[in-house]
């Protein structure tokens, strides 16, 4: 099935490109939708600026219901599972959890605490175990043709080489918020009420799973803070 949907979707990928090169953000989620309906979905982290995208979706959802995937690896930080069953609350979203067929406990027992060991490859069979397989799995399960995320080009060296639409593990990702910056987050935010997660406050610019995670400090910032500064993709945003 998806060899089928990337033999389809990469002919039109240009075309979609300079469909989408002079849309709003808003204006891309909504032609993700039109354009793929229930086979468009999004995902969240519930981080420190999901509420982001988040808000604009439940704007939409007035009218059109859009799948939304929240990747739990068992590991989160219990401020963010605070800080997403308050947006969930707040903006009225109904949010399908993807986990791993692996519990925390059965993983360490297996194969360890993978993110202790300041190897690359174990905290890629983490990122793999805990992120992408679940993932892959909710978008398999639902034959998701497209899925947008709230990535943005200033985050990683990586992303700042992205497009606003590319082509991820044979689907296609779509990235409304790609050429926003930390401003137009921090305005977004304060003119649709739109609450911080608890761990900005304590100096966190990006936050992902308790063991991994850091707030800024002289020496490191943003991306940098993330998986003790040995690598700044989880991989989910990668296409190897």
């Amino acid at each position: 099935m998806i060899e089928n949907i990337h033999k389809d979707i990469q002919p039109n990928l240009r075309k979609y490109i300079q469909e989408l090169v002079d849309m709003k953000p808003q204006e891309m989620l909504t032609w993700g939708y039109e354009k793929f309906d229930n086979q468009f979905a999004i995902t969240t982290s519930f981080g420190i600026q999901s509420s982001v995208l988040l808000n604009m979706v439940s704007k939409l959802c007035l009218q059109k219901k859009i799948k939304i995937f929240w990747i739990d690896t068992g590991y989160l930080p219990q401020e963010t599972y605070q800080y997403a069953e308050k947006l969930i609350q707040d903006l009225s979203l109904e949010v399908e959890v993807l986990q791993s067929e692996l519990t925390p406990a059965r993983m360490e027992a297996l194969h360890g605490k993978l993110w202790e060991t300041n190897k690359e490859s174990h905290l890629d069979k983490y990122h793999e175990l805990r992120k992408i397989k679940p993932l892959e799995n909710g978008l398999e399960k639902y034959n998701i043709y497209c899925w947008a995320s709230g990535v943005r080009s200033n985050q990683t060296e990586n992303r700042n080489k992205m497009k606003c639409l590319d082509i991820i593990r044979q689907r296609l990702s779509l990235r409304p918020l790609l050429n926003w910056t930390n401003k137009d987050i921090f305005y977004y935010m304060e003119e649709n009420n739109l609450p911080a997660h608890p761990l900005f406050i304590k100096g966190y610019s990006t936050v992902g799973d308790w063991h991994s995670s850091s707030p800024d400090g002289i020496e490191t910032q943003g991306r940098d803070t993330r998986f003790g500064g040995i690598k700044q993709e989880c991989g989910i945003h990668t296409d190897n």
